[in-house]
């Protein structure tokens, strides 16, 4: 179980052991008692800082957001918005196997935390506005990129890379990890039936330039 690393301050390992614990047992397994008692704190430690579930489970929401993120886009600077389609298919090929190599139990506490934020409003809320951060980081990366329906391209892309995580950790595929060349290949061909209209971002002899309008 993920508990923080040692010097972690209380409210990262209050909500490192509540995620391990998400994808250890579940929601029915998420108590303040449980969090104690996993991250080896004193009894009460976990009401003190989120006095309520509701407040435990945003607590857990927003360090996953942090750790998903440092996962997915390492460093200061986010994804990159140079190099072009290749540029982006590797960096969104590196990222999934980054995340699928070492990282499986991340998504199964994000698939215990989205169902339970379609059943409390104000879950949902705190859950989209983190969600919300990548979603817009992409948008402006398939923009630069130029794409002519960057919203409706985020949407298929991320539904694409959401996909794959969930087959891979806990669909008919869980016992398959794709190589790094493999999510490359998948997420060239996606982007480019996205970009192929903008010919000057599609680089490499294998694409045509589309004639002008």
């Amino acid at each position: 179980m993920v508990t923080g690393t040692p010097r972690a301050s209380r409210p990262t390992l209050v909500a490192d052991t509540a995620i391990g614990l998400l994808a250890e047992r579940g929601l029915r397994g998420l108590t303040h008692r449980a969090v104690d008692e996993a991250a080896g704190l004193p009894q009460g430690s976990t009401s003190n800082l989120a006095r309520t579930r509701a407040a435990l489970l945003e607590l857990a929401v927003r360090r996953l957001a942090e750790r998903e993120r440092a996962v997915l886009a390492p460093g200061e600077g986010g994804l990159p918005l140079s190099g072009g389609l290749d540029g982006l298919a590797d960096t969104l090929a590196s990222a999934l196997h980054r995340y699928l190599s070492g990282h499986r139990r991340l998504l199964v506490a994000r698939c215990e935390l989205a169902l339970e934020a379609t059943r409390r409003p104000e879950l949902r809320a705190v859950y989209d506005a983190q969600g919300r951060v990548f979603r817009e980081m992409v948008e402006e990366m398939l923009t630069a990129l130029g794409s002519r329906a960057p919203r409706r391209h985020t949407l298929s892309l991320i539904a694409w890379c959401d996909g794959i995580l969930f087959s891979c950790t806990a669909g008919s595929f869980h016992t398959a990890t794709p190589g790094r060349e493999e999510l490359r290949e998948d997420i060239r061909e996606l982007l480019a039936g996205m970009l192929v209209r903008g010919s000057r971002l599609v680089s490499g002899p294998r694409h045509r330039a589309a004639p002008q309008e």
